[in-house]
């Protein structure tokens, strides 16, 4: 396993000046890993509580009145589930939820009186508040922070999803009441991002099954799992597994081969786990077409500072290499494109005569088939707005 507090560094400085900071990666790359190692590491220490916090259970409760009460009660099952933060079955214990305008600040400062240490909260999935609830969440939030020089609160914060604090903004709609000069956003003091792993920790990773089962990874297989995955957390983890458990039964006298390691990556697109059909989801959404469809196309012209590129960048969905936009990695790139012609092949399958792709294409990549701009253009122009318009 490869510690996320070395892909991450600098979080625990924030902390100790009092900071509210937000962590955004996309799905499936260790964050709440690192946040629960966090809290641990934390409350193991003596100067602080801290307290994980997962908001997931209020997504699409967008009314104030109904969702502050709800991430209130986040908040103190948190607390009785840690069970190590003195008095945290007193939270919010008297509170008047009705008064969803400041109950939440209320709750969490008379919390603060109550401890013998300065409070740290990781709120997990915070991004999927909306609308007036996610305006309520962060103003008060806000409240607490500039009072606290006369009246005690949390001492740090970290918003943790996957998205950067721009996109909160786009959280609420145009037509909701306006953030105003004070706006709820001003009191985050830095963005962190986790980063995808790098070549030299996936052998790290694979060396430390191999220091503990003897079980070897070939050479070629490691660069042909570096290569597809471009180190996404998930997919270099569900490779191993793939191949360790499911095509060699856990018989660690086998070696890792670069054959098994493309047979895991062809059987992972094939039966679409969560990661995958969440990818395909994203594929959905406007602001992700906006960015996808001219990329298959091979147009260039794709503004890197719109909200949408950096919205569709941040899910983890695409990246920049020598200037040009282009998938992930080679793995994301294949579903993206059978996603898109998944209608032609399911007809072709069930077609009379069967289906063999020309020699030429097996040869020849499909990661290096998207740069084929000359014949990627021409037949994509009609064929990829046809596609988005049936997902």
């Amino acid at each position: 396993m490869i510690d996320a507090a070395t892909r991450l560094k600098g979080v625990e400085q924030l902390i100790d000046m009092k900071q509210y900071f937000v962590i955004y990666a996309a799905r499936q790359s260790g964050k709440t890993t690192y946040l629960q190692d966090l809290t641990k590491r934390l409350n193991a220490g003596e100067k602080y509580y801290a307290l994980y916090c997962l908001l997931e259970s209020v997504q699409g409760v967008v009314e104030p009145e109904r969702g502050i009460p709800a991430i209130i009660s986040c908040i103190k099952e948190s607390f009785l589930d840690i069970n190590i933060i003195p008095q945290g079955d007193k939270f919010a214990q008297t509170a008047d939820l009705t008064d969803y305008i400041s109950v939440l600040k209320a709750s969490l400062s008379r919390m603060c009186t109550l401890l013998d240490k300065p409070l740290i909260i990781l709120f997990d999935e915070a991004d999927c508040l909306s609308e007036g609830t996610l305006i309520s969440f962060l103003r008060q939030l806000r409240n607490g922070y500039n009072s606290r020089s006369f009246s005690p609160f949390v001492h740090s914060v970290a918003l943790v999803g996957m998205r950067n604090i721009r996109d909160y903004k786009t959280r609420i709609r145009p037509d909701s009441e306006s953030l105003g000069s004070a706006s709820p956003f001003n009191i985050i003091a830095e963005v962190f991002t986790l980063q995808n792993f790098t070549k030299e920790e996936i052998i790290q990773l694979y060396q430390q099954h191999t220091d503990t089962t003897g079980q070897i990874f070939e050479e070629e297989a490691i660069e042909l799992g570096w290569e597809q995955t471009q180190g996404q957390p998930w997919l270099v983890n569900a490779i191993a597994y793939e191949v360790i458990m499911q095509k060699l039964q856990s018989d660690y006298s086998k070696p890792v081969t670069a054959e098994l390691v493309a047979e895991a990556i062809q059987t992972i697109i094939l039966n679409r786990p969560t990661h995958i059909d969440s990818l395909l989801e994203r594929l959905k959404e406007e602001r992700v077409r906006r960015i996808i469809e001219p990329m298959i196309l091979g147009n260039d012209f794709i503004k890197r500072d719109s909200d949408d590129f950096l919205y569709t960048r941040d899910l983890g969905l695409i990246r920049v290499v020598h200037s040009r936009i282009e998938p992930a990695n080679p793995i994301y790139a294949e579903v993206i494109i059978r996603k898109l012609s998944s209608n032609t092949q399911e007809t072709l399958q069930g077609s009379e005569y069967p289906y063999r792709m020309p020699r030429y294409l097996k040869d020849f990549s499909l990661h290096q088939r998207l740069r084929n701009v000359s014949l990627e253009r021409s037949l994509s122009k009609a064929f990829v707005p046809f596609c988005f318009s049936v997902i």
